[in-house]
């Protein structure tokens, strides 16, 4: 599935606070208008450059398809903080704290969120995936929320494959860095006799800056990085992208067995 040898990034790398970790995720979508508030510049700003986790924060709690999730993980492992680096990275590439949410702390959260805009055999499907083994990770909302309310109709098939693949968050190894641009090797998702499933590297272009300003600060060929929307969002440690290819095969799994 992908090269063995592990990400060169530095272990002494700083790590960014809560707040910001979660910003340099969110920002490939909201840049495109996809979730959260109509506030791009300033989110990319304070993580960029700035760093006002005050107005982070506030700005977090627009994002109505994410924050939930945080507020649920936060709950389930008594932390107090929805926006705990712990929480954030639990969230967007996987971690123990989400085996702590059980089936019922999800389904009654995915009741509350869901249930009123689905049809019976939609939420029926849904409301399965808890008890399969389902958690609040960002790859469970992209490879089972998207099909349950909907999005997966044979006309649309390739277009939501598509979707689905720039909204969860991938993993490609840096080849080159050419301006704001990283050349990478990333690993897609495919549809192969109506299952999802991971497929073979390939070469492909992300945005890593905007005119040299950007969330990942030294990179080196063969670090891996993590990717949203298009976006290079972070450098990754080899438990990072353990985690992250793991926690992305156990949803799959999870989505192929409810789909």
């Amino acid at each position: 599935m992908y090269p063995a040898h592990p990400s060169t990034a530095d272990p002494a790398r700083a790590k960014p606070s809560g707040p910001v970790l979660f910003a340099r995720y969110a920002y490939g979508p909201n840049r495109l208008g996809l979730c959260g508030p109509d506030d791009a510049e300033a989110i990319f700003g304070e993580t960029s450059d700035g760093s006002d986790e005050r107005e982070l924060r506030e700005l977090a709690l627009g994002f109505e398809g994410a924050y939930p999730y945080l507020e649920l993980i936060a709950r389930a492992n008594a932390i107090t903080d929805p926006l705990d680096r712990r929480v954030v990275e639990a969230y967007w590439l996987g971690s123990p704290l989400l085996d702590s949410v059980t089936p019922d702390l999800l389904g009654e959260s995915l009741r509350l969120r869901f249930r009123p805009r689905l049809g019976k055999p939609e939420w029926k499907w849904l409301l399965a995936s808890a008890p399969s083994g389902a958690k609040p990770v960002h790859a469970f909302h992209v490879l089972d929320v998207f099909p349950k309310v909907g999005l997966m109709r044979a006309e649309q098939a390739d277009r939501v494959l598509e979707t689905m693949d720039s909204c969860r968050i991938r993993w490609g190894r840096v080849q080159e860095r050419v301006g704001d641009t990283l050349v990478v090797n990333a690993v897609p998702l495919v549809l192969i006799d109506g299952k999802l499933s991971l497929g073979p590297p390939r070469i492909e272009q992300v945005t890593g800056w905007r005119d040299g300003h950007g969330f990942l600060g030294e990179v080196c060929r063969d670090d891996v990085v993590s990717i949203h929307w298009g976006w290079a969002c972070d450098v990754l440690g080899a438990d990072q992208v353990t985690r992250l290819i793991g926690w992305t095969q156990r949803q799959l799994n999870i989505a192929n067995d409810t789909l």
